[in-house]
């Protein structure tokens, strides 16, 4: 009988650490955790915690908005010092490297202070040569000069690892892409820049988290971050184990969901292997 010769289908046996995992990131419960013992302190002891969370409240969105509009310009500020390290034209590359170089031997704090206390400073004088008088008037925005000095600062490392992305990738890439008749430029876009920023992506997270912890840092420019509006609540109540404990639970959770956010990125875009 034909039906005596048809065989049941064999099992499909996936290749090792192929498998779909039906698995919850195991690394959620730390977050969990983070968010059971932050809500717990403010639940069982709102005085001090959920007056502290109240207060530090506005502190966390200028904390959030200060790292994701940072992070956003120092990605596109990277990417153009890279593809200019990265030039044939001498002079391009030699600002460039100049940029990177200079950049990365001030840190992070000097740069913050320079950008609020000096640039205006110089602006006004430059006003006052010229008898222009909005630039002789010239007054600092605390958040706007925040957000450029994390970009101008951090934009410099992300060139490197653009850089580095950029020459990981095979050289026959880029003839290939030639040889089908597209121009440099083309082949850059649409053959080149999609696999460096597949390889580039677990270190542009790292220097997200960095940026996110470093933005404590724009609380010595006036920004009311939730560190200076954490020291102001300890300048009236006294309690700086209270507060500075708060503080710390709150950043911790970001920069775990940030990484869980992350860590969800590049299991999506990895490489078949």
């Amino acid at each position: 009988m034909v039906e005596d010769k048809i065989k049941p289908p064999e099992k499909i046996n996936l290749i090792p650490g192929a498998e779909p995992s039906s698995r919850m990131d195991p690394w959620w419960w730390l977050v969990a955790g983070v968010f059971a013992l932050a809500g717990g302190l403010m639940l069982f002891k709102p005085d001090p915690f959920l007056d502290i969370f109240k207060y530090v409240w506005v502190g966390i969105g200028i904390t959030v908005l200060v790292a994701v509009v940072s992070y956003f310009l120092m990605l596109i500020f990277g990417l153009f010092g890279a593809l200019g390290r990265l030039s044939k034209n001498t002079i391009l590359r030699g600002l460039a490297t100049f940029y990177v170089e200079i950049v990365r031997g001030i840190p992070l704090l000097v740069q913050l202070i320079w950008w609020y206390f000096a640039f205006p400073v110089i602006i006004q004088s430059i006003g006052q040569g010229l008898n222009f008088g909005p630039m002789m008037n010239y007054q600092a925005n605390p958040i706007v000069m925040a957000i450029w000095g994390m970009t101008f600062c951090y934009g410099a490392y992300m060139s490197e690892i653009y850089r580095a992305g950029i020459q990981s990738i095979p050289k026959g890439q880029m003839e290939a892409a030639r040889s089908l008749g597209m121009s440099h430029t083309q082949a850059m876009r649409f053959v080149i820049l999609p696999q460096a920023l597949r390889v580039v992506l677990p270190p542009m997270g790292n220097e997200f988290i960095s940026l996110l912890k470093d933005t404590s840092l724009v609380s010595t420019v006036a920004v009311a971050d939730m560190v200076r509006l954490g020291r102001e609540f300890t300048a009236t109540n006294f309690n700086p184990i209270e507060v500075w404990s708060m503080i710390a639970l709150l950043y911790l959770i970001l920069t775990l969901l940030s990484s869980r956010l992350i860590n969800y990125i590049e299991k999506k875009t990895a490489f078949s292997r």
